[in-house]
């Protein structure tokens, strides 16, 4: 394998700008991914990700919010600290208008770039498919209801 980067595609019944506001606003994100999170959703702004009672808090920075259409963060920072000399891994969701919904496309890079010897490698993008595996239609379904509830 390559672990280069992980690409997840789904399409779901709802506008881009609903879509938007649930993989860019911290109050949606732990409906579907985290237990909570803490960021404004602006260039630059550095919040976290948490999960469990703050027993995993992930370091995150925004890097783009262009809605409808467009939220990247990166996170993975080495050392649990936001800084950008170092490598992070980078996390964009491109939402495309698709019929009457939204084609979300989800893309995860910057594996090879962290430094990991082989074993870290695998086992770090094993872990990362298996999580957007799981979350990436736990967003679909919570985008489905939160469409069908407005």
């Amino acid at each position: 394998m390559e672990y280069g980067s992980i690409e997840r595609e789904i399409h779901v019944d709802a506008s881009p700008e609903v879509v938007f506001e649930v993989v860019s606003r911290p109050e949606h994100i732990s409906q579907w991914w985290t237990d909570d999170a803490h960021f404004e959703t602006k260039p630059g702004a550095v919040g976290e990700f948490v999960w469990g009672d703050r027993g995993d808090v992930a370091p995150m920075t925004v890097v783009e919010a262009e809605p409808p259409r467009l939220f990247s963060f990166r996170w993975g920072y080495p050392g649990g600290e936001v800084d950008d000399t170092v490598p992070s891994l980078l996390v964009v969701f491109e939402l495309t208008p698709s019929g009457t919904g939204t084609t979300i496309k989800l893309t995860e890079s910057g594996f090879r770039e962290m430094g990991w010897e082989a074993a870290k490698l695998e086992e770090q993008y094993g872990q990362h498919v298996t999580g957007w595996d799981t979350f990436v239609p736990r967003l679909g379904e919570y985008v489905t209801r939160l469409a069908a509830a407005s």
